[in-house]
């Protein structure tokens, strides 16, 4: 799988697990990403939620998207940045409407826009002989 590729395919298969540390402990969720394009992946959460306190304390994540029916799993380190973009925050909420009640009662602010920005691909078709590896940087896993 390419870049081109691997986009491709987070864009069709959203839902995810995202990775993040808390002081010394590492802790993952389940997310649903909003887009990935060639500048990273956008997510959103809430401001007052723990996975914003922990980006903040450390920008460094890891998430894993995955396909079992055709066998692939793609991981992907890197940072992430908090946006401060309405526009943005406004394109999220007019694509995911369970998010317009939240908004309207608490304002935009509560809505927490991050971009994952990719350092590492680890992109693994899930076959007979094994995964293979396509690292866009240096990294030990």
């Amino acid at each position: 799988m390419n870049r081109e590729e691997i986009l491709a395919f987070l864009n069709k298969n959203q839902v995810c697990h995202l990775a993040t540390i808390d002081g010394n402990q590492p802790r993952v969720r389940a997310m649903m990403m909003y887009r990935a394009d060639g500048d990273g992946i956008l997510f959103h959460t809430a401001r007052m939620k723990d996975l914003s306190k922990q980006i903040e304390a450390n920008p460094l994540v890891e998430v894993c998207f995955n396909n079992m029916k055709n066998g692939v799993q793609v991981r992907i380190s890197g940072s992430a940045e908090f946006i401060d973009d309405q526009r943005l925050k406004e394109e999220i909420v007019t694509a995911r409407s369970f998010l317009k009640p939240w908004v309207d009662e608490r304002g935009y602010e509560m809505l927490g826009v991050f971009r994952h920005l990719i350092s590492a691909l680890f992109p693994n078709v899930l076959q007979q002989y094994g995964p293979w590896r396509q690292t866009l940087s240096p990294r030990s896993t």
